[in-house]
């Protein structure tokens, strides 16, 4: 009798509980296998565009301005390593001419001269290298950052899922039937 009392109480016990073990135990929403998540991410509709920054930059009138600065900027440059070269070859013609007749003193005081004239025209050189690359970065990148600007824009009034720059190497390969959004983001800019 005991045998039994436990078994219907067990049993009681099992009734009352099993659906609240069901509901801790089953999951609201079953999970996807991954062939499920793949055939679902594929029937999703995905459009690819491209744009050329190279292009879109080459598009700013801006970028006109910019260029002439950085020519007359850089023809400023030669023009005065020019002069530069000018002098040291004239002393280098003289310290050869007389030479032989100079004292060992002022021999060693002109050659010291060339050397730190040659020293200068490298020193200059690099600066004017160096002010060239800077000028150009700052007159260009604000130019690049609206064209990012524009390109996201565009990306999201679009609803393209990506858009490549074929400006970048990387990119091998676009299919054919990829929208081209650089009329799109040349109209965002305001440029023809």
């Amino acid at each position: 009798m005991a045998k039994k009392a436990l078994l219907s109480l067990s049993a009681a016990v099992l009734l009352v509980s099993a659906p609240a073990l069901a509901q801790q135990v089953i999951p609201q929403e079953p999970l996807q296998t991954p062939q499920q998540a793949f055939q679902q991410a594929s029937q999703q509709k995905v459009t690819v565009a491209y744009v050329n920054t190279t292009e879109l930059l080459n598009a700013f009138p801006e970028r006109e301005a910019a260029t002439q600065h950085l020519i007359t900027l850089s023809q400023n440059y030669k023009e005065e390593l020019e002069l530069m070269q000018s002098e040291y070859n004239k002393k280098y013609s003289d310290y050869i001419t007389y030479q032989s007749s100079l004292a060992e003193n002022i021999k060693l005081r002109r050659m010291q001269e060339l050397t730190e004239l040659e020293k200068k025209m490298q020193q200059f050189m690099d600066l004017a290298q160096k002010d060239i690359e800077t000028q150009e970065a700052s007159l260009l990148e604000p130019l690049k950052g609206q064209i990012s600007e524009a390109i996201r824009q565009v990306g999201i009034e679009k609803g393209f899922t990506v858009i490549y720059d074929l400006d970048c190497p990387g990119i091998v390969f676009v299919m054919p039937d990829a929208v081209d959004a650089n009329p799109l983001v040349k109209e965002k800019l305001g440029i023809q």
